[in-house]
């Protein structure tokens, strides 16, 4: 009742989803996106701000029944004889928004986090630690809390033990925690204000012991392992895999470095580093791979949303891994043979990820026929059950923004045959462009005018360059065509 209550008053609606950040800014995407809330995953906002606008006068109140309950119950519930009593009250955190963790003196909030970690590490009832690890999987998402390396680390040490636990209820919930204080660590080094505070959060050890322990659950059962590649995801997509920008600044050093950093020692320190993230790669690789051929539905598509993450490493050159082609192989088989629409959406959003036709390696080509024959050929797709009819809709637009997207690539391509592919659809492609076009038109609000405007620079980008591969294999007829298009866009 009190746990009821308190989420009442805080006006905790759930977190939505495995979220990502830009989710609603996406062209195509965006138009059908379900807005689904569960208690099962964190959600972020880059302001900081929290989901729930609660008033000033219904926040004193919000506090003040929260501090009520801090200060005269919990310190009985919480050390209650009843295991069944200790779990309930544990569970009263994850019910808590971050906009009243924020209003909570200092004295409070260390209440709250020491009372999680005692919990998770100290209690001898499972369930009660699994509890524990569902509120530090919620609060490891606060803003204020995941920008703190001391707690962040006593989270991971407490979620780390529970992952080893005999039963499987616990590691489950110990698994999600882990996937979330992954994800809020690689939340908080991608925005410049949390990056500068971020200190020793994303120190080498500890990613270490993330990454060692997410790697051990990938042999653990299919509810343990979606979490654990979800984990791995997020880890990959922060390790430091090339020292190019050391090299690169090394070059301009009588300009902008002093000579004590470029010492020997430094870089071979700094080169010692990225080979050791490199290696760490390629064992996170090679158990996505293994998760997709022995992993359900739900760990097939966590892999899928991990590899879209994994693409998104800055540090890492997708052209010269030798496992990229296996990858990209890995997604198409999935977005062509998959009988899940949702696994194979999440496919095409990860092969819409890389930014260059150099990320695609010797893969292009066939992802572009591949994505382009899909398309061709929705209507003919039969729908395995009902479940699925709900998400065709969704899939065609992904596979939309994926074709555009390396549509806008096909120009810097030196593949002759791909050149020669695209010549021959020269005419569906018209068609499709034409359809595209049309479906810019009757957005009238703010928010649809700004998508609108974001779908014509997709769609503008990728007819200059079919424009440019079209003049260059001299088909001027074809040019015109689509010079028109680009015209009336």
């Amino acid at each position: 009742v009190l746990d009821e209550s308190l989420r009442a008053v805080s006006g905790f609606q759930g977190t939505e989803d495995l979220s990502d950040d830009k989710l609603m800014d996406i062209p195509f995407a965006s138009d059908c996106i379900r807005m689904k809330k569960v208690s099962s995953a964190p959600s972020y906002d880059v302001e900081g701000k929290d989901d729930v606008i609660v008033n000033f006068e219904a926040s004193d109140s919000v506090i003040q029944q929260w501090c009520e309950a801090i200060e005269k119950h919990m310190p009985l519930t919480l050390c209650h004889s009843s295991a069944m009593v200790r779990a309930a009250s544990i569970t009263c955190f994850a019910g808590m928004t971050s906009s009243v963790f924020m209003c909570f003196t200092k004295e409070k909030q260390d209440f709250i986090l020491s009372s999680l970690v005692h919990a998770a590490v100290r209690d001898n009832v499972p369930s009660v630690r699994s509890s524990a690890c569902r509120a530090i999987g919620i609060i490891s998402c606060f803003p204020q809390v995941c920008q703190s390396a001391e707690v962040l680390e006593k989270f991971i040490h407490a979620v780390e033990i529970n992952t080893r636990d005999a039963l499987i209820s616990v590691r489950i919930t110990a698994s999600w925690a882990l996937a979330n204080i992954c994800d809020a660590i690689c939340h908080s080094e991608r925005i410049p204000p949390f990056r500068q505070q971020m200190g020793s959060i994303s120190n080498p050890q500890l990613i270490v012991l993330l990454s060692e322990c997410a790697l051990h659950l990938t042999k653990d059962g299919d509810k343990v392992k979606s979490n654990a590649v979800r984990a791995l995801g997020y880890i990959s997509r922060i390790l430091k895999c090339s020292t190019s920008k050391f090299q690169d600044t090394r070059m301009d050093h009588h300009n902008h470095m002093n000579e004590a950093f470029l010492n020997t020692k430094n870089a071979m320190a700094c080169q010692q580093h990225c080979l050791q993230d490199l290696n760490r790669l390629e064992r996170i690789v090679h158990a996505f791979i293994a998760s997709i051929t022995t992993g359900n539905v739900k760990v097939q598509w966590n892999v899928c949303h991990a590899l879209g993450n994994l693409f998104l490493n800055e540090t890492l050159r997708l052209q010269d891994m030798e496992w990229s082609p296996v990858l990209f192989g890995t997604l198409l088989q999935l977005l062509r043979d998959s009988s899940n629409f949702k696994i194979r959406i999440q496919a095409a959003a990860a092969l819409a990820v890389p930014v260059s036709v150099l990320d695609y390696g010797q893969s292009f080509s066939k992802i572009v026929q591949s994505v382009e024959h899909l398309l061709e050929n929705m209507d003919e797709d039969q729908i395995s059950g009902p479940s699925n009819f709900k998400y065709r809709v969704s899939l065609k637009k992904q596979l939309t923004l994926t074709m555009l997207h390396v549509l806008s690539f096909t120009s810097n391509s030196n593949d002759q045959q791909l050149k020669d592919f695209l010549v021959m659809k020269a005419l569906i492609l018209e068609d499709w462009f034409k359809g595209l076009c049309s479906s810019g038109e009757g957005m009238h609000d703010v928010q649809d005018k700004s998508i609108a405007d974001r779908k014509r620079v997709m769609i503008c980008s990728a007819l200059q360059s079919l424009i440019e591969l079209y003049r260059e294999k001299q088909q001027d007829a074809i040019v015109e065509k689509f010079e028109k298009l680009k015209n009336n866009v």
